[in-house]
């Protein structure tokens, strides 16, 4: 049987001492026991630590899939507000034009009053378009249009990055420092919700971007559109592309009904950022407005996402391994056999 076992962040395989049973069985006084470290209080030190930001900032990060569905708004608002809840200043950008869903799934859509649209017709400030969320002052949520509003026809890829550029800028048009708390500053990370497909709008999200995490579910439709995307995003010069399984179900796995996460990182040969359970608290969560990983108590999907954040703000993976599968029960099990 497939499943899954990931490193807890902060450790690496250096950090884990494997012994053979051989030597265990055979140890004398001569050859004394090695020491085991314990892991535990380890690894609770570990999450009781912020994260190491890795990578010059800010980091502009697209998240993507091909195909529609698979959850990468969903993704977007929850692995950005945990980096918000992690210290770090987040600006995510909804470049999906004519379907906007981010500001529903974050609560935002009754104070977005100006979008970019607004900011390129000179028509308002590029502050006065961005949305601050009052649960955490350090997260925003920037539009691009109105959903029934025209995108202007030389909007485009240039004009996106000219936005990010922009964003980037800020600390030293405001005058604001990355240390203080006053004052505006460039974002630690930049979100991109790219729409699905591969058309106009995709090649649109991923032009200012360094980093790609994409999206998929294990079902081969989802990984056949993502195959086609990591070549897309290969060819646009974007390496740091790391992978996220959504809507993971063990009991399918198990019962060899769906494919394994480490199924899919065969498949898919890229870096696995998470895997998300299947979660039916996420329908709620989408429904209020308010993201899973402010759930108290947290979920199990909530908790996943914070883990991939996590992993995103150190540049770290986790790994999907093999284990045997119990030995299943026969006909003849009934009768003693």
């Amino acid at each position: 049987m497939l499943s899954l076992h990931h490193h807890l962040p902060g450790t690496t395989n250096a950090n884990l001492q494997i012994l053979p049973t051989t030597h265990l069985r055979h140890s004398t006084s001569i050859h004394p026991k090695p020491y085991l470290p314990p892991l535990t209080p380890k690894a609770l030190l570990q999450w009781n630590r912020k994260p190491q930001l890795a990578g010059e900032t800010p980091r502009v990060v697209v998240v993507t899939s091909g195909k529609g569905g698979v959850g990468k708004t969903t993704t977007t608002a929850n692995i950005g507000l945990s980096l918000a809840r992690l210290g770090f200043s987040v600006v995510a950008i909804d470049a999906d034009v004519g379907l906007r869903n981010l500001d529903l799934l974050l609560g935002l859509e009754n104070r977005v009053n100006y979008t970019v649209v607004e900011v390129l017709n000179g028509e308002c400030r590029l502050d006065q378009a961005l949305v601050r969320d009052k649960r955490w002052s350090n997260f925003e949520l920037l539009c691009i249009s109105k959903p029934r509003s025209k995108l202007p026809i030389g909007f485009g890829g240039k004009a996106l990055t000219w936005l990010v550029e922009a964003l980037k800028a800020r600390g030293d048009v405001t005058g604001g420092n990355r240390n203080g708390s006053t004052g505006s500053r460039s974002p630690d990370f930049i979100l991109i919700d790219c729409p699905a497909g591969i058309d106009a709008g995709f090649i649109t999200a991923i032009t200012p971007a360094n980093e790609a995490v994409l999206i998929t579910t294990p079902d081969i439709t989802a990984l056949r559109d993502a195959d086609r995307v990591t070549g897309l995003l290969e060819c646009d010069g974007i390496r740091d592309i790391k992978m996220i399984v959504n809507r993971v179900r063990t009991d399918m796995i198990k019962g060899e009904d769906m494919m394994s996460v480490l199924d899919v990182q065969e498949m898919l040969g890229l870096p696995l950022l998470g895997a998300i359970p299947e979660d039916s608290e996420v329908i709620r969560s989408t429904n209020r407005g308010y993201p899973l990983v402010l759930n108290k108590p947290p979920t199990l999907a909530g908790l996943a996402f914070e883990q991939a954040a996590w992993r995103l703000v150190e540049q770290d993976s986790m790994q999907a391994v093999m284990v045997e599968e119990e030995p299943k029960r026969g006909f003849f099990s009934f009768f003693g056999g």
